[in-house]
């Protein structure tokens, strides 16, 4: 079954909404080189607090984006990691993020004209 976003009663809503997040987008980028600690997830993306980390890794856990492993060791060791669903976002959120990155001066020049604001 496939969904259909501009119905308001379908789950797909839910779903762009996770894969919009701007800390979601971070943390599909920063696992998509292989499994990361969350200390070495919260240093890449910079700027998230650990509660909202925490609260974003546990969401796309359960969504079937990620998995978490702890390891039997002391301290414990948890390292996250992209699922197979995880990795399929990963070409179209590096091809919005390299859009964002190519046109971020564009942008900012726009939004800058159109507040009246030198640009």
């Amino acid at each position: 079954m496939r969904g259909d976003a501009f119905d308001p009663d379908c789950p797909t809503r839910l779903i762009l909404d996770r894969i919009g997040d701007k800390w979601s987008v971070l943390v599909v980028l920063s696992l998509a080189g292989g499994p990361r600690r969350f200390t070495e997830l919260r240093r890449r993306i910079g700027g998230v607090t650990p509660k909202v980390l925490t609260q974003t890794l546990r969401t796309m856990e359960r969504d079937g984006l990620l998995t978490r492993h702890v390891f039997a060791e002391v301290p414990p060791r948890v390292e996250y990691a992209l699922t197979p669903l995880g990795l399929s976002l990963g070409r179209p959120i590096q091809a919005i993020t390299d859009w964002a990155e190519e046109h971020v001066e564009a942008v900012v020049a726009a939004r800058a004209r159109h507040d009246g604001l030198p640009g």
